[in-house]
């Protein structure tokens, strides 16, 4: 202990006020690995400072201790800050907000990383990359460092699921050493209070197209004498929930186009039959215009979420303006939903006047055919969904006519 205490001495009263590089570790109750963990971050730092003429601080981003982690991560050199709101995630956003470097490694403060090889993060910065990822499953993972439903299907699962919502080409997303430019991490916006923060990360990052790469990365054994934070199931599914949540053309988008596109087919369909330019028995019966009418009514209100939940991402800066939607900016307008969504809804009345007047020409008998009736209301419903959805994309667009938001 004597040994420690007068190497980080050295440390402390040789580091620059201005460090290049911060190591941050969030840290709860971690007595039993801080000393481990500071060390190895320590090495990690005079290496930095040797190959990459660097310098460096070390932040302990304490979430609540009660064992003096604090005061033992003070004695070793390390700087202490003190984050009121609990989780992991908020935990290292606290630490990296107060990181004086302009570049952040991040890791556990359980012994399960070796900082050293934040040094190769580090290098990859200082070459252009915006952010770097470990991957252990290329690195390599200690004989019970990681429970074999993490490793063989939590983790490849949902950095599987990650990659086909964003593409973001990284082969392990949640994986707990990384590094990142201070200037991006504040671009990122993170706010994942819990574990679902790994996630939220390369999920933004890949939205904002910055450059990321990954180098492998060695995940050894806990070193603590309990139970670790993590919880499998909880925080399995809170990340893929995150996933979804960030994901509006998968959760919003695509099942729209899918309603709108079987609607468009059943009425097309029952149309052409209706109408004589299709003889012989229709493949979609009259009745199925009913399900036409509830598929395209969902449709248009998912495809109405989809765009609310893009805007609300780029309005606070986390993700881009889909180019389509950039180019057609000058049209998506409050203006424009109201006028189509009341065209739509005369549309609907007249028709439906046009059925009534049938209706009571024929002495207010059932109808014969209630296609027509339903697609009326059907486009009636729709119009009145335009109306009420272009108020409120206006609403999230800030109270502005001007739909699209502008980036940035």
């Amino acid at each position: 202990m004597d040994l420690t205490q007068s190497k980080y001495s050295a440390f402390v009263e040789g580091r620059e006020l201005d460090p290049d590089v911060t190591i941050v570790m969030p840290c709860l109750n971690e007595t039993e690995s801080l000393e481990h963990c500071i060390a190895n971050a320590l090495d990690a730092l005079a290496r930095m400072q040797s190959e990459l003429g660097l310098s460096g601080e070390i932040v302990i981003a304490d979430n609540g201790s009660t064992d003096g982690s604090q005061k033992m991560a003070t004695e070793l050199g390390a700087r202490v800050v003190d984050v009121e709101d609990r989780g992991y995630g908020a935990a290292l956003i606290g630490g990296c907000r107060a990181a004086f470097g302009r570049y952040i490694v991040m890791g556990d403060c359980d012994g399960s990383y070796n900082f050293t090889e934040g040094v190769a993060m580090v290098a990859k910065l200082e070459e252009g990359y915006d952010l770097c990822m470990g991957n252990r499953f290329k690195g390599g993972i200690e004989p019970g460092a990681m429970p074999w439903k993490n490793k063989h299907i939590g983790n490849p699962g949902l950095t599987g699921v990650l990659n086909i919502l964003f593409r973001s080409g990284i082969g392990d997303a949640h994986c707990g050493l990384r590094a990142i430019r201070k200037e991006t991490f504040e671009q990122l916006k993170l706010s994942g209070s819990g574990m679902e923060f790994a996630s939220e990360m390369v999920i933004k990052a890949a939205l904002l197209k910055v450059r990321m790469t990954e180098i492998p990365a060695t995940l050894s054994a806990d070193l603590r004498d309990r139970a670790p934070h993590l919880r499998p199931l909880r925080d399995g599914w809170r990340h893929l929930r995150y996933l979804f949540m960030l994901s509006p053309t998968w959760v919003f988008g695509l099942p729209a186009l899918a309603a709108l596109m079987l609607a468009s087919i059943i009425f097309g369909s029952g149309l052409a039959h209706y109408t004589g330019l299709i003889s012989g028995p229709s493949f979609f019966g009259v009745s199925w215009s009913i399900v036409g009418g509830f598929l395209a009514t969902t449709g248009h209100f998912a495809l109405i979420m989809a765009l609310a939940a893009h805007f609300h991402g780029v309005s606070k800066g986390y993700r881009l303006l889909r180019p389509v939607l950039k180019k057609n900016a000058s049209w998506l307008t409050l203006e424009t939903m109201l006028i189509t969504g009341i065209a739509l809804v005369l549309l609907g009345i007249g028709g439906l006047t046009a059925v009534g007047i049938d209706w009571s020409q024929g002495g207010f008998a059932a109808l014969d055919n209630p296609l027509p009736l339903i697609l009326s209301a059907t486009i009636g419903a729709l119009g009145l969904q335009n109306i009420f959805g272009g108020f409120l994309l206006s609403v999230i667009a800030g109270n502005d006519s001007q739909l699209a938001p502008k980036e940035g």
